[in-house]
């Protein structure tokens, strides 16, 4: 597909990393961009070269207008886990998309959902809205991610990373986690939008390398040249951490998720996540290459993230 077709794409969420690197990689592939952004969003925060357009997710009318003319749409909700609103805003969605006869939507969960429920929000509201969009009459994929590389290179961890030689993450030493970077996410979503066949599917995504806590740190290390071991972070300390960032409601919720996977049907969940987003059916499903773990690793300036972590 070129800039000429007549295919216009809606991003929700394109102000965050993950729906940013959604919207880059359609643009890198010359394609029209519209993004939803609340009202005084800083422009600094969008891809340069995308069409913003107002619109709050809690109201029916705003989101009409941002569906209008748009033939796909990347969603991603906001980090908010209270379910009678994410169960608004995934039918205003719905039901935008449907009158707009968008003919795909991807939702990005932006978290694992489990295969068991689990009475986490963060999953649970998450779990609702895929179904309410997979219901909603319009051709819907749906990519459930677990965990991102990118976290690691938050300042909180990449500092102690390269000034200690200590990887603290929330997630225990031995749970085998295929953690999957913010282009793969981006790679698979654009499959998603314009691949025939996979409307009505649920994707788990990972990256290519399933690995502990103990690998992980080895990879990074060598990616340093010089040893790095794991930590297991308190998971309550991740969150008064987190709260800093995104405030203490949307850091409650995410911290929650970690406990959980620290759990032992979390950890078995894990695993069979692990199988289920391999290499092997991702690419299967939506004919895409992951980077494996060793090369994203070697690519990342971790110096430069850790002084300014400093």
């Amino acid at each position: 597909m070129t800039s000429t077709d007549h295919h216009r794409y809606l991003v929700v969420g394109a102000t965050g990393e993950q729906g940013g690197a959604v919207a880059r990689r359609l643009l890198s592939d010359g394609h029209h961009v519209r993004v939803l952004i609340r009202a005084g969003t800083d422009p600094v925060r969008l891809p340069a070269g995308v069409e913003p357009v107002i619109g709050d997710l809690a109201d029916p009318t705003q989101m009409a207008s941002a569906f209008a003319g748009v033939t796909h749409a990347s969603v991603m909700l906001p980090m908010v886990y209270e379910p009678t609103v994410v169960a608004s805003y995934a039918e205003h969605l719905a039901r935008a998309a449907a009158a707009a006869g968008v003919n795909r939507l991807v939702f990005n969960t932006g978290t694992g959902v489990p295969d068991v429920l689990t009475g986490v929000t963060a999953f649970e509201t998450r779990r609702a809205a895929a179904a309410t969009l997979l219901g909603s009459g319009v051709p819907t994929v749906v990519l459930h991610p677990l965990v991102y590389r990118e976290n690691l290179c938050a300042p909180w961890v990449a500092g102690s990373t390269v000034h200690e030689g200590v990887l603290r993450y929330p997630l225990p030493a031995d749970l085998p986690v295929a953690w999957l970077g913010h282009d793969d996410l981006a790679a698979a979503t654009v499959a998603a939008l314009t691949r025939d066949g996979v409307e009505g599917t649920t994707v788990r995504l990972g990256g290519p390398d399933v690995v502990t806590g103990t690998e992980l740190a080895g990879q990074i290390g060598a990616a340093l040249g010089r040893p790095v071991e794991y930590a297991e972070l308190d998971v309550d300390d991740f969150e008064r951490g987190l709260a800093y960032a995104v405030g203490a409601d949307a850091a409650a919720g995410v911290a929650a998720t970690y406990r959980w996977l620290a759990t032992a049907e979390g950890a078995r969940s894990c695993a069979r996540w692990a199988v289920a987003a391999s290499s092997r059916h991702v690419e299967e499903a939506l004919g895409v290459q992951l980077t494996p773990l060793r090369t994203w690793a070697g690519a990342q300036p971790w110096h430069r993230i850790a002084q300014a972590a400093a």
